[in-house]
């Protein structure tokens, strides 16, 4: 027989009452106990310097941008990958970078992350670098595909590493440190 159990009423009084009961129920259901967890300006944030690979990776995009190199930036089509790909080609473009454009994959057709067609379309292209936005910690074959081909790779992403990583010249993920 199935037993149906009710979970557990959110303390609401966890959070100030200038929050609207059913926010706080969806925060409280979400971990938030803390109006200090809602906080959204740039004070929360972490230093950029405390992210491992982003002095190598500055000297790339620094050197990449100082030679007009071509630089693809490879996203995923999820929300914050389009958005990191559409941020970083601004950003690279606000630094001086002439000759950078986006590639967003199908990942029914190429499958996940940096992998082997990607980076034959990003050839195609005319990639002389490519940064990964939100993938590519997992893509050990697309790397070494790329650096075959002459391709120096950034890696940018979030995503959880495996055992092996690839060997990219350089790779910023918050979860290497």
């Amino acid at each position: 027989m199935i037993e149906i159990q009710r979970r557990p009423e959110p303390d609401l009084s966890l959070l100030p009452d200038s929050i609207p009961p059913i926010l706080k129920r969806i925060y409280i259901n979400r971990g938030i106990t803390d109006i200090a967890q809602l906080e959204t300006s740039a004070r929360g944030l972490h230093s950029y310097q405390k992210l491992g690979g982003i002095e190598q990776a500055v000297e790339l995009l620094f050197q990449a941008i100082q030679e007009q190199k071509r630089i693809i930036v490879v996203g995923d089509f999820d929300a914050d990958g389009a958005t990191s790909s559409a941020l970083s080609v601004l950003a690279l473009r606000m630094l001086g970078s002439n000759n950078v454009d986006y590639l967003v994959p199908n990942r029914f057709e190429d499958g996940y992350g940096l992998s082997p067609e990607v980076v034959d379309q990003a050839l195609e292209l005319g990639a002389e670098m490519i940064m990964t936005v939100d993938n590519g910690v997992s893509s050990i074959e697309g790397v070494r595909y790329a650096k075959e081909n002459g391709i120096t790779v950034l890696v940018t992403d979030h995503h959880l590493p495996g055992q092996v990583l690839p060997e990219v010249d350089a790779m910023v993920n918050p979860n290497l440190d």
